[in-house]
């Protein structure tokens, strides 16, 4: 049995239309979703799969450029896809490239605050939440499809006798990532509404660490309903819906900004402003438009803060609603 903290890890065949999961690849086979040490989590084991290097982002010589990508999708589709155009980044810098992958969004998210890697396309959520306490500055959002913005998915099997959040009371879900918008945060605040929270209304819950492997979990009846990006599930109904068909979205979201590529505030300015500068032109260029036509995405725009306000609302709501809970009851 899966206890409310377990892991998976299987296969699918992704390509992603937007970044990240936000995702922006194309149709392969999923790889391994990687699980921690912790004792008292399990992991289901979907299938055996090729293991991606980690390197250290301390090995690189000066001469590299250090980046990442969140763990949206599986780390063997996020190596191959987004290298290429990380790959084409450094050589516009006059750099060679090494690429980092960590499990979990957080630790992306630290080793971007440490200045231990210099750009990285992370989550939209820590982006709105933690922009300044790890220092990102925006470099560049992907549009897909003339929009830079997303939505979350809530989606069942589909053959359950689910039809609305109500009904998942009691059931079995996925997150995606503890500091994931749509795979986390967009749930959560959706309960909330109904004065629930998920530990409570949820029997289980397991976290997956990709969208991808969220839509197996339900696609193969291991939970009953999941909350993933809704490009991540656009592209794989569009391209090869072997494992979308087996679902069913049950409710949307409103609109968020697309997640973002940002550097770390410890590289130096000017090469920041090279990398921007290489980002919105790189349409123009044949080799650059390649790879996006690749990736699924039109161009690069510079970031707007507003696209993102609407996801600091929604923990500025949860943060009141939590303060509320706790208030001493002549404070109510």
């Amino acid at each position: 049995m899966l206890d409310k903290r377990s892991s998976i890890k299987g296969e699918l065949p992704v390509g992603i239309g937007g970044i990240l999961a936000v995702c922006l690849a194309s149709l392969l086979t999923l790889g391994t979703a990687g699980c921690g040490a912790d004792p008292d989590q399990v992991t289901v084991d979907f299938s055996k799969t090729v293991p991606v290097a980690r390197p250290s982002p301390q090995t690189g010589g000066a001469g590299a450029l250090r980046g990442a990508v969140a763990a949206m999708i599986s780390p063997r589709e996020t190596f191959i896809h987004y290298r290429q155009l990380l790959d084409y980044l450094a050589r516009k810098s006059g750099k060679d490239l090494e690429f980092v992958q960590r499990k979990t969004y957080g630790e992306i998210n630290e080793l971007l605050g440490k200045g231990e890697i210099d750009l990285a396309f992370i989550c939209s959520g820590p982006y709105a939440s933690t922009k300044d306490r790890y220092g990102f500055v925006p470099l560049a959002v992907p549009e897909v499809q003339g929009s830079t913005s997303y939505r979350a998915y809530l989606i069942v099997n589909r053959n359950s006798p689910l039809h609305r959040l109500h009904d998942l009371k009691g059931q079995t879900f996925a997150f995606t990532d503890p500091d994931s918008n749509t795979g986390r945060l967009v749930p959560t605040f959706w309960l909330a509404g109904l004065h629930q929270r998920p530990e409570t209304f949820f029997r289980q819950i397991i976290y997956t660490y990709s969208h991808d492997n969220s839509i197996l979990a339900v696609a193969r009846g291991l939970v009953a309903a999941a909350a993933v990006d809704g490009l991540v599930w656009e592209y794989y109904q569009a391209t090869n819906p072997v494992f979308t068909s087996k679902t069913r979205i049950i409710k949307k979201s409103e609109p968020y900004g697309i997640p973002p590529l940002v550097a770390s505030r410890h590289l130096p300015v000017v090469e920041r402003e090279r990398l921007k500068h290489t980002l919105l032109t790189m349409h123009q260029d044949p080799e650059g438009r390649k790879i996006l036509t690749e990736l699924l995405i039109d161009r690069f725009l510079p970031l707007q803060e507003e696209w993102y306000e609407p996801i600091r609302s929604m923990h500025r709501r949860l943060a009141h609603l939590e303060e509320s809970a706790h208030a001493p009851q002549s404070e109510k």
